[in-house]
């Protein structure tokens, strides 16, 4: 462990002395209560908010703009989706200081293509709103396409955050491809390994944590300006373990946890230590990557499964909407 910190103060407190603290939610009447400097959402978290009352004229004022619009179904379902997500960034950045990622539908994962014009939507809508582009990530989903897609996007001047990230390759193809920000996944990494194992896991064996914090050496070592934001977290002890990561993306209940919790913090990531390691470059073609990727049947299923949970989800708010809509 490297350094440590105890001023008195709580862990969460403490934790923002060694990682940018971002709340991982919808929900933004929570950004107040725990102040981070940027937030995430995704289509599951959306949907969630918007069955909350108090989001409800978010979802009104959406759907009344469009009272007497041509369009219908799947098109008027995707100018809709565009808008709530884009209406729940802008009520979000109103109460951060830092940047909000908003989620390309899960259904362009496979989809170069269409993944950068669903981008030039949404960032369009948020320029229209006086939003700059660097307060902005397009979340996208860290698929061969998806890694294409920011590429070219990057290039634009409009900064992605890949998501559904599981293995080393993923993040080695992020990093060439110029990426602003990857958000590599622990307690998914850590449900597969329960599942599939019948190990224990300490925070310090943890294979979730243990992977963001090779891929921090790597992109350390390497000199990758790439920022990594741990996310999916399923305890205190996973984030405590990634002191010192760039960003870690957390959810209110565990927000509230570490806001409670006191005691010593210890760093855990430190880029000094970085170059002294011993790892190997990671080929990052397209071969490479799918034959890598495919080697790792957990990044190959969990990656498989949070594009159909995302899928899902948008599904049903779709379906809202257009109820709300034909409600008018």
């Amino acid at each position: 462990m490297i350094g440590a910190v105890n001023m008195m103060s709580s862990l969460l407190e403490q934790l923002k002395q060694y990682t940018t603290v971002v709340a991982d939610t919808g929900d933004f009447r929570q950004m107040e209560e725990y102040a981070p400097q940027d937030a995430t959402t995704n289509p599951s978290l959306i949907l969630s908010a918007a069955k909350v009352p108090e989001y409800r004229p978010v979802l009104d004022a959406v759907v009344t703009a469009y009272r007497n619009s041509p369009l219908s179904g799947e098109k008027l379902a995707a100018e809709l989706m565009n808008k709530v997500i884009v209406s729940f960034g802008l009520e979000i950045l109103k109460r951060i200081p830092g940047r909000v990622s908003s989620e390309v539908d899960a259904r362009l994962s496979f989809d170069t293509a269409g993944t950068i014009s669903k981008a030039h939507e949404m960032m369009a809508l948020y320029e229209k709103a006086g939003i700059p582009r660097e307060r902005v990530l397009i979340k996208i989903a860290s698929t061969w396409e998806g890694i294409r897609a920011a590429e070219v996007l990057e290039k634009e001047g409009i900064h992605c955050n890949l998501t559904l990230l599981f293995s080393a390759v993923q993040a080695a193809a992020c990093a060439e491809a110029g990426v602003r920000l990857i958000s590599p996944f622990v307690g998914r990494i850590l449900d597969w390994y329960k599942k599939n194992t019948e190990e224990e896991y300490t925070a310090e064996t943890d294979p979730g944590v243990l992977s963001v914090r090779n891929i921090f050496h790597y992109y350390k070592k390497y000199g990758y300006p790439v920022q990594i934001m741990g996310a999916s977290f399923r305890n205190t002890g996973e984030i405590l373990a990634l002191a010192g990561c760039d960003l870690l993306t957390i959810s209110p209940q565990l927000l509230g946890e570490l806001a409670t919790a006191q005691g010593s913090l210890q760093r855990s990531l430190d880029a000094a230590d970085s170059a002294t390691m011993d790892l190997t470059r990671i080929p990052a073609d397209e071969l490479s990557f799918r034959f890598l990727l495919n080697e790792d049947a957990m990044a190959t299923e969990k990656t498989a499964e949070g594009i159909r949970r995302f899928a899902a989800d948008i599904r049903k708010l779709e379906q809202l909407l257009l109820q709300l809509h034909s409600s008018l």
